[in-house]
C-alpha cells in the first residue's frame, strides 16, 4: 500500500521543541557523549552501485548501524545517550551544580546513579541500549518483554545485568506494564514510544538517532535526493526525516516513512488522518518493528515532514536480507536482520512501480539513502531466513 501524505499539516515547520531536539545542536550533543565511549566508531555508509542501476536509480547509500557500539543496533544510540543525560541531570540537582561528562566515573556521580532504576518495554534492541547505558553508569535497569521476543534476544539484554520482566501480549501492551510498574516502584521509563503527559524522554531518545544522519551528511559527497526509512513506533523515521528537513531546509529529501503490512500503525494514521492503533494480527517477521500504536511525538514529526506513507510484506523483507547477503554488480555483503532492511524494500517495491515512481520523482539521477537498522541481533532467526538454517 502507498499513500502520499495528504494531511494538513504536511509542510508546516516543526514545533519549536522538535525543531530544537533534532536539528543539528541536538546531533552534535549526542555524538560529544558518544564519542567517549570505549567502542566508538563512525559506522559505515556503503554505495550499492549494482543495485542502484538494477533499479534504475542513481544511486543507493546504506549507513549501517549494525556495527554501532557493540550492540549491532541504530537502538544503541538511543536508550544508552537518554541514561547517561538523565543520571548527569540528576546529579546536578542533587549536587546543586552543572555535572559535565568527564565526572560520569567520580564517586559522588556513581552514588546517584546507583540510586536509580532505569526502565522500559522492548521488542530486544531498546531494551539492550537502555540495559548497557545502565552498566555504563552503574545503575540499575528492569526490561520489560512481550511473549514474541526469542528467548536470545532476552539473553543478549540480560548479559548487562539488567532485569527481565515478562509482560502478556503484545509490545504495546508490554509498554503499558512498564509504564504502570514504573509508575508504582519509581523507576524512571526511558521509552521510544511517547503518549500524552510522556514526550521530553522519547524526544531525547530520537535525539540519539540524528547521530547516525549527521555522521551520513558528512560521509556523503552530495545529499540525498530521496529516503526510504522504517517506521516502527516511529522514532527512528521521524528522527531522520527532521534533522534532513532541518538541516537541508529547501532542499530536504523526498522522505518515504516505510510499515511492515502486518504493523502498520503510521500508515493507518496517515490513512485516518491523526494517530490511530492498527489492527492487531499475525506477527511480523520483523520482530524489531512488530508495533500497532505510533509515538505521538513520532507522529506530529512525520505528518508534516514524511512526503509519502508505504507498506512492505514480510516476504519483502526477507527478500532484502538475501539480497544484501548475496549481493550483485560488486556491491558489498552487508548483513542485515529481519527489520534492517525495510526501508530498502520500501524502495524496491516503488522502485518497480511506475506509478509511484512518479509520484516521487524517482529516477536515473535519484540519490536513494537508506538505513540498515539492525544486523544480526537474532543470529540463530538470520541463519534460518538466510542460509536456510532450522534455527
Amino acid at each position: 500500500m502507498f499513500l502520499l501524505n495528504s494531511h494538513p499539516d504536511n509542510g508546516q515547520p516543526l514545533l519549536p521543541e522538535d525543531a530544537e531536539t533534532l536539528g543539528a545542536a541536538g546531533a552534535a550533543a549526542v555524538e560529544a557523549q558518544i564519542r567517549l565511549r570505549e567502542n566508538y566508531a563512525v559506522t559505515p555508509l556503503h554505495d550499492l552501485p549494482g543495485l542502484a542501476a538494477q533499479l534504475g536509480v542513481g544511486a543507493i547509500q546504506v549507513k549501517d548501524e549494525g556495527h554501532r557500539l557493540g550492540l549491532g543496533s541504530f537502538k544503541a544510540l538511543g536508550g544508552s545517550y537518554v541514561v547517561v543525560k538523565l543520571v548527569l541531570e540528576e546529579a546536578a540537582r542533587r549536587l546543586g551544580r552543572p555535572i559535565d561528562i568527564a565526572e560520569l566515573q567520580s564517586s559522588a556521580v556513581k552514588e546517584v546513579a546507583a540510586s536509580l532504576t532505569f526502565s522500559c518495554a522492548t521488542d530486544g534492541n531498546h531494551g539492550r541500549s537502555v540495559a548497557q547505558g545502565a552498566q555504563l553508569v552503574g545503575a540499575r535497569a528492569a526490561i520489560f518483554v512481550h511473549s514474541g521476543v526469542s528467548e536470545e534476544r532476552i539473553a543478549a539484554i540480560a548479559r548487562f545485568g539488567a532485569t527481565m520482566i515478562r509482560a502478556e501480549g503484545t509490545y504495546d501492551d508490554s509498554v503499558a506494564e512498564a509504564a504502570r510498574v514504573s509508575a508504582e516502584k519509581g523507576w524512571t521509563v526511558v521509552s521510544d514510544t511517547s503518549w500524552p503527559g510522556y514526550e521530553r524522554i522519547p524526544g531525547l531518545v530520537m535525539q540519539g538517532y540524528t547521530a547516525l544522519v549527521a555522521e551520513a551528511l558528512r560521509q556523503m559527497k552530495e545529499p540525498p535526493t530521496h529516503v526510504f526509512v522504517q517506521v516502527g513506533v516511529g522514532g527512528i523515521a521521524a528522527a531522520v526525516a527532521a534533522h534532513f528537513a532541518l538541516v537541508l531546509g529547501e532542499k530536504r529529501p523526498v522522505f518515504v516513512a516505510v510499515d511492515p503490512a502486518r504493523a502498520a500503525c503510521m500508515f493507518a494514521s496517515a490513512q485516518a488522518g491523526g494517530p490511530v492503533k492498527a489492527e492487531v494480527g499475525e506477527p511480523t517477521v520483523m520482530a524489531m518493528l512488530d508495533c500497532y500504536e505510533p509515538s505521538l511525538v513520532a507522529w506530529r514529526i512525520l505528518s508534516r515532514v514524511a512526503d509519502a506513507f508505504m507498506t512492505v510484506e514480510d516476504e519483502d523483507a526477507v527478500a532484502v536480507m538475501n539480497r544484501l547477503a548475496r549481493p550483485v554488480g560488486g556491491d558489498p555483503v552487508i548483513v542485515a536482520g529481519e527489520s534492517g532492511g525495510a526501508g530498502l524494500a520500501g524502495l524496491i517495491r516503488v522502485a518497480g512501480d511506475p506509478a509511484m515512481r512518479a509520484q516521487l520523482r524517482l529516477d536515473a539521477t535519484s540519490r536513494v539513502f537508506v538505513v540498515n537498522t539492525e544486523g544480526a541481533t537474532d543470529p540463530a532467526r538470520y541463519a534460518e531466513l538466510v542460509h536456510g538454517k532450522a534455527a
